[in-house]
């Protein structure tokens, strides 16, 4: 694909990195020239210094016979209105605007979902931008799904009924040194160890690859196993009778919302005491700022608000905060974030949460002692990048620490993999096909060597990230 990004900012080169190692031409253009010549010493591809939201400049660079655009600069409006402006004059080529304004957002979305019959016909989309990105929502939601697992692992959720779950093995595990392929008497539900972490990095698995206590594993299990997978490897699941949730901004509260809502899920519950009222009493926010907590105390007014400052010892003694059992550092300053919750946890906090900026943040975070991290930059990149790959590729995710991918595809009728069963187009350790939904049919199942693959199915696979090879394979883009 031929690609031009608007913003060089941290977003835009490691948008333009991953899309340079699955070799497409990219052109990244900035008006900050120290950001240009950042930009330019480490990316191989063209950087150019020059006004991104000029039509004259943009068609400098033959926008009009590219692929597709994405902006990503500091400005909400001027990544709204340089792809409606690309879009009146060319059309074709698909526009992605990173949109920070949860209004602008929000509102967008509604009125294209109350149009959804106009726009589903000759109409160009709101603004002329097919897709706008909120790296907020991404990773609230990815915060919630972690509280919904008792905090102690990342998830991944796949339709309704499977999910991929990133845990620690701990000492004295059922698996616990164990082989791969001996898992299965351990256990009377089917899962698949997709991905192995240890010392000497990231690894698709094989029958005889042993696991140890200390190793990061990600785990694909239907979604009711969930309690005894954590079991499995040893994670302790208590109930979550205190949650503290510093942040009351953006992320804060899109997280604070659907906690409060998702409580009334059985499953979500059970982590809680039992009455609705006692998990809302249990659940406080802290913000430094009078204006947000006024706000979160209007909006959540079930909740306890305190406005002050979370690195303060006599508010985490007055408060109690390091007798919580769950503290969620979702503020927009990532190091407090993964150094606060470090802190607590040694103060005897059991578990913790932590939104940093990106995968490399990631592992010094888990090695501090935070179970869960939230890289935010990382989601946006996986969301521009799944609608990058072609019109077949429905989602990405990266997972264990940007090593390998997670591809939602669906399968046409150009694949050279259809009609074929996996066990005639199996690749050990190229690529894992962990599950299918067949054509027609809403739920996935766990494919088996015989399964026959055809055109229309729904495929979720993990690969290198960046194996344009193994994709190509599934997806027929090329």
């Amino acid at each position: 694909m031929n690609i031009v990004i608007i913003g060089a900012g941290f977003t835009g080169v490691q948008l333009a990195k991953r899309l340079i190692n699955e070799k497409n031409d990219v052109i990244l253009i900035d008006n900050n020239d120290d950001v240009v010549r950042h930009a330019s010493n480490r990316l191989d591809c063209t950087v150019e210094l020059a006004d991104g939201n000029s039509l004259e400049t943009l068609e400098s660079f033959d926008i009009g016979e590219k692929d597709a655009l994405v902006t990503l600069t500091d400005s909400d409006e001027v990544n709204m209105i340089t792809c409606s402006m690309v879009d009146a004059v060319y059309p074709s080529v698909l526009k992605i605007a990173r949109v920070r304004n949860y209004s602008y957002y929000v509102n967008t979305n509604a009125a294209a979902k109350h149009h959804s019959e106009t726009f589903s016909g000759k109409h160009r989309p709101l603004y002329g931008i097919d897709f706008m990105i909120h790296p907020d929502v991404e990773a609230a939601e990815a915060i919630v799904r972690a509280v919904e697992h008792g905090a102690v692992s990342d998830v991944v959720t796949f339709g309704s009924n499977y999910e991929l779950t990133a845990l620690q093995i701990e000492s004295g595990s059922k698996i616990d040194g164990v082989a791969l392929k001996d898992l299965r008497t351990l256990a009377d539900f089917k899962f698949i160890v997709v991905y192995v972490e240890n010392e000497n990095g990231s690894s698709l698995p094989s029958g005889g690859t042993v696991l140890h206590a200390g190793n990061r594993v990600g785990i694909l299990a239907a979604r009711e196993h969930a309690p005894r997978l954590l079991q499995l490897c040893g994670a302790k699941i208590d109930a979550l009778k205190k949650i503290v949730l510093v942040g009351a901004g953006r992320i804060g509260s899109i997280v604070a919302e659907h906690i409060i809502e998702k409580n009334k899920a059985p499953f979500f519950r059970r982590l809680f005491e039992s009455s609705q009222q006692k998990i809302m009493r249990n659940l406080i926010i802290v913000d430094s700022d009078e204006r947000r907590c006024d706000e979160a105390s209007k909006r959540f007014p079930t909740a306890k608000v305190i406005c002050g400052d979370i690195t303060d010892d006599s508010l985490i003694q007055e408060e109690g905060i390091d007798n919580c059992d769950l503290l969620i550092g979702a503020t927009h300053n990532h190091e407090i974030n993964m150094v606060m919750c470090a802190y607590l946890e040694s103060l005897g906090v059991e578990k913790t949460v932590a939104l940093v900026a990106h995968s490399a943040f990631a592992e010094i975070a888990r090695k501090l002692g935070v179970e869960v991290v939230v890289p935010l930059r990382d989601t946006i990149v996986d969301s521009i990048m799944s609608h990058l790959r072609g019109k077949n590729v429905t989602g990405i995710h990266t997972v264990s620490n940007g090593a390998f991918e997670i591809v939602e595809c669906d399968l046409p009728p150009t694949s050279r993999v259809v009609g074929k069963s996996l066990k005639d187009i199996a690749s050990p350790g190229e690529y894992l096909l962990l599950l299918i939904r067949k054509y027609g049919e809403e739920r996935y199942d766990l494919p088996a060597g015989n399964t026959a693959l055809s055109a229309g199915d729904h495929l979720v696979l993990i690969a290198q990230t960046g194996n344009k090879k193994a994709l190509e394979k599934f997806s027929g883009e090329s």
